[in-house]
């Protein structure tokens, strides 16, 4: 009981910090001197490196031992999250919470592969099911907390509290595991595939979030780290298929389930998380939203997830879950569709029903994707597998962020440009609310400023409805795919590879 208490409070840390600084991201900006949207690298930074750690898992814990990792890799999250509080600009920040997702990569395959390892095979559905429950009530929990410290202390405090969490989840950790240390073998690390992968992944993302600041392709940074990126990923894929001990073993792509389900998985996560980042940037910067009541806003998504995921843990073996995964696919399009019809004038309970109904297709999107992605792979694949989808994953989740946010502020200057025609000097609207605005004792110049901000108020609601409303129809696409893999025989989704579901 305790291993399982000490486990799930590192995966409930490391889940919290993907989620705990979107509502924050306005304050931290401002404190740095950068736009909010220049902020999204605070989440994108620490997205890829995870992504890139990922893999790199399963040669580590052969290398030094899955105990001695999991505790080491606690420890190194703890001193990231000390340094990124202590940041002095954002470029440190940037860097230190790329710093935090890489040492955070081993903590949740870890901690779930110790989890396993304690329990019998019996109870191996019902300690995942105690595992799962950290990692949806953190993402509950994150833009909550996130949103009551911004306000009421100061942002720094968001990483600061990871520490108590963290040393206490190592020491315990170490103080009952350290006895069953996993066998240690020297294997040979593929450094080059390692640092291929780097570049492509990192020349990709540095692509996507400067790209809107330097106006995309017409910039020859653009250009070469577009070039970078392409000629990357060609050159790390062929040498990934000829390498003996491959950091990527791309040769599961030639699975139908494989690459089905992790294609779903990641564009679904990708148009997921760039929807979860897009929400509290809207409420906070032109709604006149509180950190606190941003936090407020989206933390009920996690709620009918906690009601609805033990359902289908028990039942997914008796359904087929490409079923279930329709379903969550046909829930999260209705959930977008009723936000592309949110106005300026939408009130806190009108905002809050699609993130209460977006749990549902919460808890039927992650196990049954999963048990899709990981049917048919023999155990000993098992862990290359779960760590290659859940990299596409991550790496997909950063990639939505910043193209989410891109094509919002695309939108939001091209709605501009079109209201800004009608507020033209004899528009007798344009003359009323001048009027009115100078009647209340603002100069001329004041009343167009005012009428300015309203113009981007309205402007910045219709890009995000547009965004919601093809991030609707791109889930209504993705149901297809998921019918493209092969069925499933009875009893096809066990615990094990249910294990991999984060």
């Amino acid at each position: 009981m305790w291993g399982t208490i000490a486990l799930s409070a590192a995966t409930f840390m490391n889940v919290l910090d993907t989620s705990i600084a979107n509502v924050s991201l306005p304050a931290i900006a401002g404190d740095l001197g950068v736009s909010p949207n220049q902020g999204t690298w605070v989440i994108t930074s620490f997205a890829v490196a995870n992504a890139i750690a990922v893999p790199l898992t399963g040669w580590l814990s052969q290398r030094f031992g899955q105990v001695r990792l999991f505790v080491t890799s606690v420890i190194l999250f703890v001193i990231a999250s000390l340094l990124c509080g202590l940041a002095p600009s954002m470029t440190v920040l940037i860097g230190l919470r790329a710093l935090q997702g890489f040492v955070a990569g081993p903590m949740i395959p870890l901690s779930q592969s110790l989890l396993l390892s304690s329990y019998p095979k019996a109870l191996a559905g019902t300690a995942m099911a105690m595992w799962a429950m950290t990692t949806l009530v953190a993402p509950v929990m994150g833009p909550l907390l996130g949103g009551w410290i911004t306000d009421n202390i100061s942002w720094p405090w968001i990483f600061y509290i990871n520490i108590p969490v963290g040393m206490l989840a190592a020491g315990a950790s170490w103080a009952i595991y350290r006895t069953r240390e996993s066998q240690v073998r020297k294997l040979p690390i593929d450094a080059v595939g390692l640092a291929l992968l780097v570049v492509w992944v990192g020349s990709m993302q540095i692509m996507l979030d400067l790209g809107k600041e330097m106006d995309w392709f017409h910039s020859g940074l653009i250009v070469a780290l577009g070039i970078t990126a392409v000629v990357g990923f060609i050159v790390f894929v062929v040498w990934e298929l000829t390498e003996d001990h491959p950091v990527v073993d791309i040769k599961l792509f030639g699975r139908r389930n494989f690459w089905g389900g992790t294609v779903a998985t990641s564009v679904a996560y990708g148009l997921f998380f760039g929807n979860v980042v897009l929400l509290p940037l809207w409420l906070q910067q032109y709604m006149g939203y509180t950190a606190t009541e941003a936090g407020m806003v989206t933390a009920p998504v996690g709620l009918l997830a906690l009601v609805f995921s033990p359902l289908v843990g028990k039942t997914i073996t008796k359904v087929d879950p490409r079923r279930y995964a329709t379903f969550a696919f046909l829930v999260f399009g209705l959930v977008l569709w009723m936000r592309s019809h949110f106005n300026t004038q939408a009130d806190m309970a009108t905002i809050l029903v699609p993130t209460v109904i977006q749990g549902i297709a919460m808890a039927f999107f992650f196990i049954p994707l999963v048990t899709i992605t990981l049917s048919g792979i023999s155990p000993d694949r098992i862990p290359s597998a779960s760590g290659l989808t859940n990299f596409v994953r991550i790496t997909a989740g950063a990639i939505g962020t910043s193209v989410v946010t891109t094509v919002w502020e695309n939108r939001a200057a091209l709605h501009h440009a079109q209201l800004s025609e009608l507020v033209s000097q004899g528009s007798p609207s344009a003359l009323s609310a001048l009027q009115g605005f100078q009647a209340l004792g603002m100069t001329p110049d004041q009343a167009l400023a005012q009428i300015n901000r309203l113009t981007d108020q309205q402007a910045f609601m219709l890009a995000a409805n547009d965004v919601f409303y093809v991030s609707a129809a791109l889930f209504m696409l993705l149901i297809p795919l998921v019918w493209v893999t092969r069925p499933i025989p009875a009893q096809g989704g066990s615990a094990d590879a249910a294990a991999g579901a984060h």
